[in-house]
């Protein structure tokens, strides 16, 4: 059972406070978007008063652990730095018996509230000058999307709640959902008991609190025995809280951490055996040239004396068995046979190049593999931050193609971009038609990626994704992808071909050119041997 953080709970938390009034703030830090900590010299030591506006961890206590600052202090941090730091804590107080807790501090410039609204998603933190008007807010509400913005330079108002009367004004037999403050637990809570009602009212009127810390559930100012929970005593709301929190916060973003792994490499895990499925079906039909090459050489042979429109030709291998060659009925018998030439050198001209990729991408899904064993396998969220580490320096994190048989489901919104990895596991993406091509340079490629292309001469737009270090790249990289972009151009059977390649800033689009015209500049020009 969830034990939350509710108007009880901050009542016990104001009460723990008071021993700050008058303590002066030395130190304020944003160690997270929505969490703040102060921190308040009194009585020769230092304390630090942690306040979260997080949608799920909203809380205000005490902690005991000095907090890390971000390099770069947000913007709520630095208004906090410039009003109240130095600044005297005078007053804390809770608004009626609801979720709104107010410190007010006085500075060298006036009178200034934080006001912490601790009310799940809705929950902020906002600083108010002693005109009203709000100096900043830790998660900013603009005009549109809510009839109460929170914006630095307008008006603080309240939350717009319905007005109810105060859970300590309830009487025995009352329905305590329509009191302020009984939330959902508490009213559990109260009913437990004979005496409930009377036990929160008296414990939250007369500051008679007893702390309890329930493994795995929360912390609260009562015991929370009677709803049958284990519980153990602590000195104040504050240690519990602390003590819970620390546990709990870290959990939960383990168990984000974990199922968010899970989802994107097991989607790249299956795109990569797509691929090799793909990739193993080229593979057969390369192996095919040497079947293709002794059909084209037949139909050669025995075509002269065949009639125009046969869609087949009957003859005998080298060995002396038959064999039927399908035909086009379309060409003539030496069309046939070039087009047979053709296929032939296209399958021959490509297996190094398939058996080098799957040779990859196998290599490729043993590693995704074991890394998902790996992150199965802990629950420890130092763990599973450093394997998100080390799937990211894969760029396995940045992949994000699933087959489809759709073509809106398909990524890239449809286009024929292949996706190849490189050496080094680098991300190469090239395009297999003009407007793939176009798709690929305007919309997918990114200003620090390299981009090549055959020399004075059409073929696919390549791309090297470089993670914006394009210095990173090297020669063998370059070459590779330079490769690819010769195996997809007219000069594939070509023997030496040049091919350009620069950032695809560097590149553009004429206006009302065709698609897949492309003009760059800063290009340097590396020479590929063709295969």
């Amino acid at each position: 059972m969830r034990i939350p953080f509710d108007s009880l709970t901050l009542a016990a938390v104001v009460y723990d406070l008071q021993q700050l009034i008058g303590a002066k703030v030395q130190r304020i830090s944003q160690p997270e978007d929505n969490l703040v900590v102060l921190g308040i010299y009194a009585d020769g030591g230092e304390a630090y008063l942690l306040l979260s506006c997080d949608p799920i961890f909203f809380r205000a206590h005490l902690v005991t652990k000095r907090p890390v600052n971000q390099h770069q202090p947000p913007q709520f941090c630095s208004a906090l730095r410039s009003r109240i730091d130095g600044a005297r804590l005078t007053r804390v107080e809770q608004v009626g018996f609801d979720r709104i807790l107010v410190l007010t501090f006085e500075g060298f410039e006036g009178e200034y509230w934080l006001i912490a609204e601790l009310m799940s998603k809705h929950a902020n933190l906002v600083l108010v000058d002693d005109k009203n008007k709000i100096i900043g807010v830790a998660k900013p509400v603009g005009v549109s999307k809510s009839i109460r913005p929170l914006l630095a330079g307008r008006t603080y108002m309240p939350p717009p709640f319905e007005q109810r009367p105060s859970l300590l004004k309830a009487k025995p037999g009352d329905n305590l959902k329509e009191f302020e403050g009984a939330s959902p637990f508490l009213i559990k809570l109260v009913e437990a008991q004979t005496d409930g009602l009377s036990v929160v009212q008296s414990a939250a009127k007369e500051r008679r609190f007893s702390p309890v810390i329930s493994p795995g559930n929360g912390a609260y100012p009562l015991s929370v025995g009677p709803l049958g929970l284990e519980e153990f005593s602590r000195p104040s709301i504050s240690i519990a809280l602390e003590q819970h929190f620390s546990q709990a916060v870290p959990d939960y973003k383990a168990e984000q951490l974990k199922g968010s792994l899970l989802a994107q490499l097991n989607r790249v895990l299956l795109s990569r055996e797509a691929a090799i499925s793909d990739l193993g079906q080229a593979k057969d039909a390369a192996a095919r040239a040497g079947f293709l090459q002794v059909q084209a050489e037949l139909v050669l042979a025995y075509g002269v004396g065949l009639e125009q429109g046969s869609t087949q030709l009957e003859a005998y291998d080298y060995e002396g068995k038959p064999i039927t060659i399908k035909l086009d009925p379309e060409l003539t018998f030496l069309e046939n046979a070039n087009k047979l030439f053709e296929k032939a050198k296209k399958a021959k001209s490509g297996k190094s190049l398939v058996e080098d990729q799957l040779k990859r991408l196998d290599t490729e899904r043993i590693d995704i593999e074991l890394i998902l064993s790996r992150i199965q396998a802990t629950d420890r969220l130092t763990e599973l931050e450093n394997l998100r580490d080390e799937a990211r320096g894969r760029k396995w994190l940045f992949q994000t193609y699933i087959p489809a048989a759709k073509k809106e489901d398909r990524p890239y919104e449809g286009h024929r971009i292949r996706e190849l990895i490189g050496p080094g596991g680098a991300t190469i993406l090239f395009g297999e038609n003009s407007t793939s091509n176009d798709y690929l340079t305007l919309r997918v490629a990114r200003p620090e990626d390299y981009w090549l292309h055959v020399r004075g001469s059409a073929s696919a737009h390549v791309v090297i994704r470089t993670n914006k270090h394009p210095e990173k790249v090297g020669p063998e990289l370059l070459q590779y992808a330079a490769k690819i972009a010769v195996m997809n151009s007219p000069s594939k059977h070509s023997g030496f071909v040049p091919v350009d390649y620069t950032l695809r800033k560097h590149v553009r689009k004429p206006r009302g050119a065709p698609a897949g015209t492309a003009l760059y500049t800063h290009e340097k020009t590396l020479h590929v041997e063709n295969w």
